[in-house]
Parts: structure tokens; sequence; C-alpha cells
């Protein structure tokens, strides 16, 4: 007896449907990379003090102290610089800025600084003080001249102040 085989025909691959979607979502994927921007800061913890330090008085270990009602600047060898009380109910950035810039003209070397912060202290409050400490903005005209200061922040918990 004869065996009749159907003869089958081979499948074709329907990838139109996927090119076209490549062709829409690859553009659209390379716009929206373009305009994406990271920034990373690199901060670190105070260091440990190992011993007791060399006091020297041309050596400055400035630290920025963020209170509720003030910002404390001082030296961690000299004691307090400036205490520079709040501007209504935030935190006076612009008379940071310009103290920094005069501490940098005393201390053109130094580009390390501790912030020590209390636990409530609010993110963008520490931003903003992180900001002034880094680095000052002088506009001249239509120019913006941006000066470092002192971009090596370490950023730490303020000391407690125990009330009487």
């Amino acid at each position: 007896m004869r065996v009749r085989r159907l003869r089958k025909e081979q499948a074709h691959l329907e990838i139109t449907a996927f090119i076209n979607l490549i062709v829409v979502l690859v553009p659209f994927l390379l716009s929206t990379a373009v305009f994406t921007r990271l920034s990373v800061l690199d901060v670190s913890l105070p260091a440990q003090n190992s011993g007791v330090e060399q006091l020297k008085a041309d050596d400055l270990k400035l630290e920025i102290v963020i209170r509720p009602e003030s910002l404390e600047v001082g030296d961690r060898i000299g004691g307090l610089i400036a205490r520079i009380p709040n501007v209504g109910t935030v935190h006076d950035v612009k008379a940071l800025s310009t103290l920094m810039t005069q501490i940098k003209a005393k201390f053109p070397d130094k580009t390390d600084a501790t912030l020590l912060a209390e636990p409530d202290t609010p993110y963008d409050t520490l931003v903003q003080v992180m900001d002034a400490t880094r680095e000052s903005h002088t506009v001249m005209g239509p120019k913006t001249t941006r000066a470092e200061l002192f971009p090596n922040i370490s950023i730490g918990d303020a000391p407690v102040i125990t009330k009487r």
C-alpha cells in the first residue's frame, strides 16, 4: 500500500512588528538618556583623633556646626570664629559664604572642612551649607565667577549642648 505524505510548507518568521517597535523605541531611549545627568559629591566621615593634636597657630581645623537657631563656624583647636544667627526661620547661607571667603583668604592652602549637623537638620539645609562651604559665586555684570573654598567636606554629628 502506498503512503501518501502531506507536504508542509516551512513557516516564515514575521518580525515586521518587532522591527517597528525597535525603530520607535531606540530613538526615544536615546533622547531621554542624553538629558539625564547624575551628580555625585564625595564626602567622608571626620578622621579619628589618635592622641593629642599638636597645636599650631597657622593650622586650621575648620568646623561648621548647624544648630536650629544659628550656624557656628569654628576652629577645632582655636575655638569659635563666628556665630551666624538665622535670618527669620532660615539659616543665613550668604553670610556663611562671605565668612568662608574671608577664611580662605587667610588659609589659602586649606581644602578640608568638617560639617557637624544635629539629628533633626533638614536635608536641604545640609546641602545649602555644603554648597556655601565648597565654593563661592561672585556676580560681576554678566559674568559669574566661581571660586573653590573648602571642597573636601567631612560630615558628622554635632556635639550635644547640655541645658542647665
